[in-house]
């Protein structure tokens, strides 16, 4: 008798699942974005949201709420200590973002406390100048702060992002020290700064710095990354330009769930969203948007974490 009623529990449990996953999504989605709206996250998270209702996607609208703070910190640490776990609080990743400052510590969150659900893409670090800078190359900015210690000034997005990896990495690479300035408000404060001559120069995303480019209100003097952009074919890398500058802080961005998302709904979004991200309208808007695209799914997503976790671990020891 008691094997009869375990038996029927299963079933039941088993046809429960069966429906929750049939019935996924039955009304909007949240995604949390942990930096300021206008910045190439949240600029791109509504992007490859666009298409979310659609019939051949989730069917149901992705609404973007902006929670930054602390590069990212803020909007992280609520993710994972606050959000439920039900499938309808998603939120965008940014790695090496929160990897590398789980590792440093001072947070709620690591790698474990999420689970990937998909990636849309990779956006390398670029240093950015004025366009009216006296600046035109990695070796004139170099110059400066070897005849200026400390006395450059550079913005970024906020500690131990992508864009302060970068930024640790020129200055190892140069054997110089410049002044490292983290901006409140993410990417798009950041190059504001820059534009407006508040600081000599900046790290930034790529694809904030091609737009700030093409309406003329700066120079694009350097690729962390491993090769050329296809959006900046006439932009050196940094390694081109004799600085030891890998992809390490290359920003990934993607989407995420808190641990404890019920797994129908994991494997549900999982098999809808890189589809999603594939959206030929999504890829002419990114483009149009000087954003790159590099679309993995969970399991690719899962591995990539786990090789930056590591990489980061050495990289920020030796920093």
């Amino acid at each position: 008798m008691k094997n009869l009623i375990a038996g029927a529990a299963m079933a039941l449990m088993g046809l429960a699942g069966t429906a929750m996953a049939e019935e996924y999504p039955d009304r909007p989605i949240m995604m949390m974005v942990s930096y300021g709206a206008g910045g190439a996250t949240d600029f791109q998270a509504r992007i490859v949201t666009m298409t979310a209702g659609n019939e051949d996607a989730l069917g149901m609208p992705i609404a973007i709420i902006n929670k930054p703070g602390a590069g990212g910190r803020v909007g992280w640490n609520w993710f994972a200590t606050q959000a439920d776990a039900d499938g309808y609080t998603l939120a965008a990743y940014n790695v090496p973002h929160f990897i590398a400052q789980s590792i440093k510590g001072g947070v709620s969150y690591s790698a474990d406390s999420f689970e990937p659900i998909a990636n849309w893409g990779a956006d390398p670090a670029v240093f950015v100048v004025g366009a009216d800078s006296p600046f035109n190359s990695m070796a004139d900015v170099v110059a400066h702060a070897k005849e200026n210690p400390g006395k450059l000034t550079f913005s970024g997005a906020g500690l131990f992002v992508g864009h302060h990896i970068a930024a640790l990495q020129i200055e190892k690479a140069a054997g110089v020290k410049m002044a490292y300035i983290p901006t409140k408000g993410g990417g798009a404060a950041a190059m504001k700064a820059v534009i407006a001559g508040e600081v000599m120069g900046g790290i930034n995303n790529l694809s904030d710095a091609f737009r700030a480019q093409e309406a003329g209100n700066v120079k694009i003097l350097g690729v962390a990354d491993l090769q050329r952009s296809d959006f900046l074919p006439n932009v050196p890398t940094m390694q081109e330009q004799g600085l030891d500058v890998d992809n390490s802080s290359v920003n990934f961005r993607g989407v995420m769930v808190p641990k404890g998302t019920p797994q129908e709904v994991i494997d549900e979004l999982a098999a809808t969203v890189p589809e999603m991200f594939a959206n030929p309208r999504v890829a002419k808007k990114m483009q149009a948007g000087g954003s790159p695209m590099h679309i993995m799914t969970r399991d690719e997503v899962k591995a990539m974490w786990a090789a930056r976790e590591q990489t980061l671990k050495e990289l920020l020891a030796g920093l």
